[in-house]
Formats: C-alpha cells, sequence, structure tokens
C-alpha cells in the first residue's frame, strides 16, 4: 500500500479530494502449473512471510523472501483419488503455533501439517453437499466449523471427527458463508443464498460456556453465592437475529477487525451491509 494510506499517516483514505493511488505490485505467486486458484490464505500470525494458495487439487505454502519480493515455492501436497478432486476453500489455524491448515474439497474437509504437508485428519462427507467455507475457533485449539451445500452449519471437534459437536439448520439454501467472533467465540455468522444473514449465539461450545467464569476460591466467605444462584442454567445455544436487507445470495459475512460488535456481509448484486451485534446481547455478554 502507498506509504501516506498506512496506519498512522496524516491522509485519509476516504477523502474525496484526495488523488487516486495505485498499489505497488511485490510479487507474484506462480502457481499457474498447479491449475486455477480457488483461495488464497495469510498465515494468522508471525511476519507475514507465509502464504497458502488451493489450486485446483494441490496444497501450496510460499515463502514471500525479505521485503515480499520474491515467492518461492516451500512446500507441497496434492489431493489423491478418483476423479477431477479441486479444492473449494480453506483456512489457516492461528492455534498450534500456525502449523496446521484446514481444506474443502467436495464433501470432504481435510487437515494438513505445513511442516511435513502431510495430512492429519480427514471428515469423509462431513456435509451432504459441497463444503463452501470454513473457519477456526479463535479461542478453542480444536474446534472448526464448516457450512455447505446442504444448507447446514456444522462444528467439529478435530480430535475426534466420527460426529459433529453441534449442527445448525436455520438456512433454507446453500451457505456460503461462516464466521466466529474474533474476541467472543460464542458469537457465530453465516451467510446464505437465501439472501439472508444469521448471527447465532453458540454458547454452549464456546470459550466461556456459563459466562465469565469465577472460582468458587476467588470468592470471599461475604461473596459466597447462594445456593439458588450456582444452581442457575448455563444460557442456551439461539438465533440471535436474522439480517433480511440483501435481496440476492449473500456470498461473504466476516467480522471487523477493529471493533468486534461489528459486521458486513456481501451480496451477489454488490450490496454491501453492515451491522451492529444487538446491544443488550453484548452488554449480556460483558457483564
Amino acid at each position: 500500500m502507498p506509504k501516506e494510506l498506512e496506519p498512522g499517516s496524516h491522509e485519509s483514505p476516504d477523502d474525496s479530494s484526495s488523488p487516486a493511488h495505485t498499489l505497488e505490485l511485490l510479487c507474484h505467486l506462480d502457481d499457474t502449473a498447479h491449475g486455477s486458484v480457488a483461495c488464497v490464505v495469510w498465515e494468522p500470525t508471525g511476519d507475514g512471510r507465509r502464504v497458502i494458495s488451493l489450486a485446483d487439487s494441490h496444497i501450496l505454502l510460499w515463502d514471500l523472501q525479505e521485503s515480499s519480493s520474491q515467492a518461492v515455492l516451500a512446500g507441497s501436497a496434492s489431493l489423491e483419488g478418483k476423479g477431477q478432486l479441486k479444492f473449494t476453500s480453506g483456512r489457516w489455524s492461528p492455534h498450534h503455533t500456525c502449523t496446521q491448515v484446514a481444506t474443502a474439497n467436495d464433501t470432504t474437509i481435510r487437515g494438513w501439517d505445513t511442516r511435513s504437508m502431510s495430512q492429519i485428519y480427514c471428515i469423509e462427507n462431513a456435509h451432504g453437499q459441497l463444503v463452501r467455507d470454513l473457519d477456526f475457533n479463535p479461542n478453542k485449539q480444536y474446534y472448526l466449523t464448516s457450512c455447505g451445500d446442504d444448507c447446514k452449519v456444522k462444528f467439529w471437534d478435530t480430535r475426534n471427527v466420527t460426529e459433529p459437536v453441534k449442527t445448525l439448520e436455520e438456512h433454507s439454501h446453500w451457505v456460503w458463508s461462516v464466521r466466529y467472533n474474533h474476541s467472543h467465540d460464542q458469537l457465530v455468522l453465516t451467510g446464505s443464498s437465501d439472501s439472508r444473514v444469521i448471527l447465532s449465539n453458540m454458547v454452549s461450545i464456546s470459550s466461556e460456556p456459563f459466562g465469565h467464569l469465577v472460582d468458587d476460591d476467588d470468592l470471599s466467605d461475604q461473596e459466597e453465592r447462594r445456593p439458588e444462584e450456582k444452581s442457575q442454567e448455563p444460557p442456551q445455544d439461539s438465533v440471535i437475529a436474522t439480517y433480511e436487507e440483501h435481496e440476492d445470495s449473500v456470498y461473504a459475512v466476516d467480522w471487523s477487525s477493529a471493533d468486534p460488535w461489528l459486521f458486513a456481509s456481501l451480496s451477489y448484486d454488490g450490496r454491501l451491509v453492515i451491522n451492529r451485534v444487538p446491544r443488550a446481547l453484548k452488554y449480556h455478554i460483558l457483564l
């Protein structure tokens, strides 16, 4: 990006009077030999030098070298089996020191170790139809969510992939996109070609299933909870809100990287909608 648009600069990027800026090309990922690219994923943490690209049946690990001036292929692996196998999407796990990547092809989800580029788990028939998108829980290292053309959103524990931990069936058409909230992982966004965006509260499988946990040891004698407070039911999973501002298929949803209560959705007709988590739920989570 041009230096004047970088964080800390005085010029505002949305200033209508500012001239148009051109982006500087640093390098190409020369993977045309491997087929058409379905997905490119940055390493979640680190110095931003490693990138994964999915091209047809190949998963490619790139090292962008010094100053991102050159992309060197650091490792690769391929899908093996009958027919024309093609990757549809992938996500890089922020856990395990960024050594795991999950990919989707057809109805199958696979986990890969980036150190050896070998497969570490495989969820066959994860969905009844094509798997469209994946996302890792940012706070629980083994938890992964997926969505697909069977109208379902599924949550998996990668240590035991025989059955999903939870399944949502709130959409009436293909689910194209699913995203965990970066800070409060009970908040899950989904977008579908039923033209709806659904915000769900998956508190039972979140990192805080009982709200903010307080050890009994931390309570003084005066603060000892009454018996009726201890027996409170944990919060239940539910749909928080359904957003119907779109008139066409919703292909992408994502959370703001600056504000944990802000999210955006994008539909086929080019409409971008920005929404907030309902205030009552926000304060319920915080307080």
